[in-house]
């Protein structure tokens, strides 16, 4: 006995496919973007809690904390690199951008220099860990923005 059997909407679900392949690395550029801006503000929120006294010059063998024109200028600099990647994988860096400097009591200070002096400490300065307590502080909220925007993308595709 033979039978037959009809599809009903399978074309449209094949067309659906299609276009989501096709639209998949654009989602996820805009997925990530949305969680690179929450990591951005986490880490220039971050920055804001460095403490700080006026410039000194650390003096026998004694730590200083940051000047007030240091720590702005890591406020400046927070941005999120160029996305790169492709075939299916996108990635990005968001943290200190650019080689600028900043004027620290009359000499030209690479702000990447203030950065990691800050951050990891040194012979003279005081260690305040803010790139690795922005980054443990804004991962989840970043990894949800990425769900969130990457889900509702999708959906508004294959609706």
């Amino acid at each position: 006995m033979a039978g037959q059997m009809t599809t009903v909407g399978i074309d449209r679900q094949i067309d659906q496919f299609i276009q989501l392949g096709q639209e998949i690395e654009g989602i996820a550029k805009e997925a990530l973007y949305k969680g690179a801006g929450v990591m951005a503000d986490t880490m220039t929120a971050e920055i804001g809690t460095i403490r700080t006294e006026p410039f000194h010059y650390a003096v026998n063998g004694a730590k200083r904390l940051p000047s007030p024109q240091e720590k702005a200028a890591l406020e400046r600099k927070v941005g999120i690199a160029k996305f790169q990647g492709g075939g299916g994988e996108v990635n990005t860096l968001v943290g200190i951008t650019g080689s600028g400097y900043a004027n620290v009591a009359g000499k030209k200070t690479p702000v990447i220099v203030i950065a990691r002096s800050i951050n990891g400490g040194t012979d003279f300065m005081e260690k305040q860990p803010v790139f690795r307590r922005a980054a443990n502080k804004g991962r989840p909220a970043a990894q949800a923005a990425i769900v969130e925007t990457a889900e509702k993308r999708i959906e508004e595709l294959t609706k």
